[in-house]
């Protein structure tokens, strides 16, 4: 795993909390709420994405120790 993911997560994180107060500071809460819920679905995906790449790997490695010569 890179340092960069962590960048990207944070970069998220921090652009959905100004976009959610600047919503919410100009009255428009549920668009807010909406606007916070794609930053979450977003790096959602992302960590999904790494869990898959991880379990992948994972039995990637057993398939050579259970049998190693094929």
């Amino acid at each position: 795993m890179s340092v960069d993911i962590i960048f990207k997560i944070a970069a998220i994180g921090i652009l959905t909390a100004v976009v959610g107060q600047i919503l919410r500071n100009s009255g428009k809460e549920e668009i807010s709420t909406l606007a916070t819920l794609a930053g979450v679905v977003i790096v959602l995906f992302m960590v999904l994405s790494m869990i898959g790449e991880l379990f992948s790997t994972i039995r990637t490695m057993f398939e050579f120790c259970i049998f190693p010569g094929l």
